[in-house]
């Protein structure tokens, strides 16, 4: 029996008579839909009629102007039989959940930033401009421990690469959501970052013997758990050691992602960990979790191990029948079908969803000028001031000046756009204007495939190499900067430089020849491909603020205080200290 009385809902008797009371009045159909989460693909009323139809217990929307989504979610609220919880990705501040949105800094910048509210201020700019849309439910915060550098799915999504800073900036971090009335899912149970690969494309492990996990990431979720977190998101993340402790009999064949091993979330999260908030899993066609068993399986299976929601359908009517067809089949008990939907109601409830008037479960429009507002990215200034790290300058390069370097050749390394389609080149105009805003004078460098694009005829990559690598480069240029905006997970295993063309002409082979500055405004393992590089610069973000902060920095105009952890050095491989 779930005691919704206690942490982390909190529950009043009539709030409990009201869980109990709507679990009563549903149909076995809207039962089945409450333990759906939907991803919204489209902003037309029709379908979202469909959506609502289903009884889903939650939604999420794709990426659109604030107003847009703002009233798509009115108008899901308006049309639901029971309200709804609507979940956003606010890792960042508002960008990411919205596209007008306010980029704060990351995990990451927030862990390294010497100023511990600095998560605070994160989680609660992302509160505050979610809040304004509708949404009452973040996906955050990230609570996994970055440990092996080559992971890159939470490298930059990560505050950090032990639990001590995690745990701190965590709690930060759900205090200033919690501030704004949105409750948090953290994730990803039970815990990324030892694995180098990305559960998008393939199940990954955490493969920490019992006792170093709970030293570890253990440590982790007692203390977010205690401090109120409401909800965790499993990731498909297998943990063999972790299973094998609770089920001794169990084979290598048998070890599955957390999200369908009972073992991990009833006997360890449940159990040891006496978690009694709401469980639900991570986006369920995730190859880490598709891989494991046919879909007819998986759906009930995860429900039955002990996950509450179920992220995302692959097809609504499908895996609404598979669900129907594990109860009926008593692979989900009516026992656990009830304690799920008393979990999902009681999430409800503790936000206060049962007694405030459906016209104003979204706020007005009105509430939209905090979206992008200027104290928001003054809030992001301050904050990127604070978090961009140097590395390393062990040939003394900086300060660069207008007076002594005042030519300045600038580089852009761009990664591909992800799923999420953001463009990520636009970066390289921002750091152009704020060179030259600095009194530089730039050169924005063009590889083969950019000037093939523009019309120009005869390029091949060898050509490029040709005019840029000469005698006159030192003559051109006083410096070389480069940006290097290199992101993305959920399409590789694993995420590094990709240069334009063989053997690049924008590879720092000029280090040699003039000052030079990389500035990564994303990965922390750049060092793996530049070791070359003798100036390195971590700025955490793509925005404006960001990089602004970063030439600052560069100039000497303000100092550097963002502080960093030994993943930066790529396990110690040959050069990257140099």
């Amino acid at each position: 029996m779930v005691d919704l009385s206690q942490a982390p809902f909190h529950l009043d008797a009539e709030a409990i008579a009201w869980v109990e009371r709507t679990i009563d009045s549903l149909t076995p159909e809207e039962k089945i839909g409450q333990l759906f989460i939907n991803l919204n693909v489209s902003f037309d009323e029709g379908y979202l009629d469909s959506v609502i139809s289903r009884g889903v217990g939650g939604i999420r929307f794709m990426g659109a102007d604030s107003a847009t989504v703002q009233q798509h979610i009115r108008y899901a609220q308006s049309n639901s039989k029971v309200p709804l919880l609507v979940a956003s990705n606010p890792e960042m501040g508002g960008a990411g959940s919205i596209n007008d949105g306010t980029l704060v800094t990351t995990h990451l910048g927030a862990g390294s930033s010497p100023d511990p509210d600095d998560a605070y201020r994160l989680g609660l700019v992302g509160g505050r401009e979610t809040a304004a849309i509708g949404c009452n439910w973040a996906f955050a915060p990230i609570v996994d421990i970055h440990r092996n550098w080559r992971n890159t799915v939470i490298s930059t999504r990560s505050f950090g690469d032990n639990a001590d800073i995690v745990i701190e900036r965590a709690k930060r971090y759900f205090d200033g959501l919690s501030e704004t009335g949105s409750a948090a899912a953290m994730k990803h149970f039970p815990g990324d970052g030892i694995d180098e690969r990305d559960q998008h494309v393939v199940t990954t492990y955490n493969t920490l013997g019992y006792d170093e996990w709970n030293e570890t990431y253990g440590r982790v979720y007692r203390e977010l758990i205690a401090h109120g977190v409401q909800s965790i998101m499993i990731g498909h993340i297998g943990a063999p050691a972790l299973s094998k402790h609770f089920r001794p009999e169990m084979t290598d064949a048998e070890v599955l992602p957390a999200t369908l091993a009972p073992e991990l979330l009833q006997d360890l999260l449940r159990g040891e960990l006496g978690f009694n908030g709401l469980i639900l899993t991570d986006a369920s066609s995730m190859i880490g979790m598709t891989q494991a068993m046919k879909r007819s399986d998986a759906v009930p299976a995860a429900i039955a191990a002990g996950c509450d929601m179920f992220l995302f359908f692959r097809n609504p009517d499908e895996d609404l029948e598979y669900l129907r067809r594990g109860i009926e089949s008593g692979v989900v008990t009516q026992e656990r079908l009830h304690e799920a939907l008393t979990r999902i109601l009681g999430l409800k409830a503790s936000l206060g969803l049962h007694t405030t008037p459906r016209d104003q479960l979204v706020p007005p429009v009105e509430a939209l000028s905090v979206i992008g507002s200027d104290e928001h990215h003054a809030i992001a200034a301050e904050v990127s001031d604070r978090v961009v790290t140097l590395i390393k300058d062990t040939e003394g390069n900086l300060p660069l000046r207008p007076e002594t370097h005042r030519r300045i050749r600038l580089y852009g390394i761009t990664g591909h756009s992800d799923f999420t389609g953001t463009d990520p080149s636009g970066y390289l105009d921002v750091a152009r204007e704020e060179l030259e805003r600095a009194g530089f004078e730039v050169h924005v460098f063009k590889n083969a495939l950019q000037r093939q694009a523009e019309g120009e005829e005869g390029v091949y990559f060898h050509t490029v190499m040709l005019d840029e690598a000469s005698a006159a480069y030192p003559e051109k240029y006083d410096a070389a900067i480069v940006f290097a905006n290199v992101a993305g997970f959920a399409q590789e295993a694993t995420v590094r430089i990709r240069w334009s063309t063989p053997m690049a002409a924008e590879i720092p082979w000029y280090v040699t020849e003039v000052p030079t500055v990389f500035v990564s405004l994303q990965q922390p393992n750049h060092l793996v491909d530049v070791p070359m590089v003798k100036t390195m610069i971590h700025a955490h973000s793509p925005s404006r603020e960001a990089i602004h902060a970063a030439v600052d920095k560069i100039t000497g105009a303000s100092a550097f205080t963002g502080t960093f952890n030994d993943n930066v050095w790529c396990g110690e491989i040959w050069g990257t200290r140099l």
